[in-house]
């Protein structure tokens, strides 16, 4: 080691180029890295839904539920299963096991799916998906002067308007009941045709339907039958023909019952400042950067509110102010850490060497980020927490091997032997120092579960950030 550290200390040209290479490279890696809440967790559940127009939740488990579950035992990598068989719907949930590659269980899933030959006949296609992990983004409120209705149009047209935005892939509504249709019969227009109100409501019933009826196989082709009739407004279920008279006179539901689009009765809503709105909330998916979602969101509500007057969008939460705090509070204790390395040492030691020691600061967390490349970090609140912590501690063996290497040279010694025996003398309590602080976060490695996936990030931050600093003080600052 000694002959390593005399080697960079009699060639500082080694010693700034590496600087340079890890300034450059550092910087680049930093404009390239994703901005998450969250770190980013790989996909853990295949999911399997299937429909089956008409079907009971017996004949769900027994002809499709069950059968699933059964072709996809003993695939390498499936920790366990769970089924939900409900009237037309039935999915199957597969949890893997950590370190899992959902993309290679997703295709042997498939597969195993694929390969079930006795599911009856009138099941619609399966769908077979990975889940990927979701994360809050931000919320708004669209609110005014309007109806309830006119706000869900206007939140309808803003969902479309930001799906459209490069990097928004995932949005939903909500703060409105589901809508329904109302048929309130008239008694005494029931009384004049003659009619039940349990005859009309059969007819309804058996007419609405969407149903499959089976298959015919010819020479050449092979056909499927199905019946849609569903209606899903009130305008189209007016007409509905409830029967035909003898004479030849048609009956329809608008001549006997008033037929109207409404709420369901559920008393839940969303109020913002006191006026009725839709909830707009924003998410994102791993390939995603919350930073930049944020700011296209933020940039279409300034133009929408500019164009509307009756209307507005306002931010509800912003999951992007917990990490914006936290990088001014990593930038705000960077700037003073080294302003005080410099001032104090400057004053007490040497300004060149107080300014080569606050250097490391910038210096290890560019390293960290050229590792993190590789590894896959993001900024995140747990990576930002390791900066954080770790930003008080690195320039410590900076401080101790500045300090020796110049009390070497006061002692009389030429400014190269000063750095190495300076460096060498100190070098075993550095390193024990710096190694127990890397093995003793190293441990969250070994964490399973939600808690070991989000503490990797911390750990990862903590020991790379230190071994860059450990190369900088021991190879760079000598020289």
């Amino acid at each position: 080691m000694k002959r390593l550290i005399e080697y960079f200390v009699k060639h500082p040209i080694f010693g700034n180029s590496l600087l340079a290479l890890i300034m450059v490279f550092g910087l680049f890696a930093l404009i390239n890295t994703k901005v998450t809440f969250f770190p980013d967790i790989p996909a853990k559940f295949i999911l399997i839904t299937a429909s089956y127009p008409g079907a009971s939740p017996e004949e769900i488990e027994e002809g499709i539920t069950l059968k699933i579950e059964d072709a996809i035992k003993g695939i390498t990598g499936v920790d366990r299963t769970t089924s939900t068989s409900s009237e037309n719907f039935g999915s199957i949930s597969v949890e893997l096991e950590d370190g899992a590659d959902a993309n290679v269980i997703l295709q042997d899933v498939q597969s195993a799916v694929n390969s079930i030959s006795s599911f009856p006949i009138g099941l619609d296609k399966l769908n077979v998906y990975k889940q990927e992990p979701r994360e809050f983004v931000i919320s708004l409120a669209v609110n005014g002067e309007l109806s309830l209705k006119e706000l869900k149009t206007y939140g309808r047209r803003i969902e479309r308007d930001l799906l459209a935005k490069q990097g928004i892939s995932k949005l939903k509504l909500s703060g409105f009941p589901e809508e329904e249709i109302e048929v309130s019969f008239r008694e005494d227009d029931l009384r004049a045709y003659n009619l039940r109100f349990d005859e009309v409501a059969n007819s309804i019933s058996r007419a609405n339907v969407k149903i499959t009826g089976g298959k015919i196989k010819g020479l050449r082709e092979e056909y499927l039958i199905r019946a849609d009739n569903k209606k899903y407004y009130a305008e189209e279920l007016k007409n509905h023909v409830i029967k035909t008279t003898a004479d030849g006179t048609v009956l329809r539901l608008k001549d006997v019952a008033d037929v109207i689009e409404k709420w369901a009765e559920d008393p839940n809503r969303s109020f913002y400042n006191g006026q009725q709105s839709i909830i707009i909330e924003l998410q994102k998916t791993n390939n995603e950067d919350l930073l930049d979602i944020t700011s296209t969101v933020k940039e279409y509500m300034a133009e929408f509110n500019a164009k509307h007057d009756d209307v507005r969008l306002d931010v509800i939460r912003d999951g992007s102010a917990t990490i914006r705090d936290r990088m001014y509070i990593l930038e705000f204790n960077g700037m003073i850490g080294a302003i005080l390395i410099i001032l104090l040492l400057g004053l007490s030691l040497n300004p060149r060497l107080s300014f080569w020691v606050a250097l490391s600061i910038p210096v290890s967390f560019l390293g960290m980020f050229v590792l993190g490349q590789m590894y896959g970090l993001t900024l995140n609140v747990m990576s930002l927490l390791a900066m954080i912590l770790v930003i008080g501690i690195l320039v410590d063996d900076g401080i101790v091997i500045g300090e020796n290497i110049y009390t070497h040279y006061e002692r009389g010694e030429s400014p190269i032997k000063a750095a190495v025996n300076g460096t060498i003398e100190v070098l075993p309590s550095v390193f024990t120092g710096v190694s127990t602080t890397i093995v003793i976060f190293l441990i969250f490695f070994f964490l399973q579960g939600g808690l070991g996936d989000r503490a990797r990030d911390l750990a990862f931050v903590v020991a790379t950030t230190l071994l860059i600093s450990l190369v900088e003080t021991v190879l760079i600052l000598p020289a």
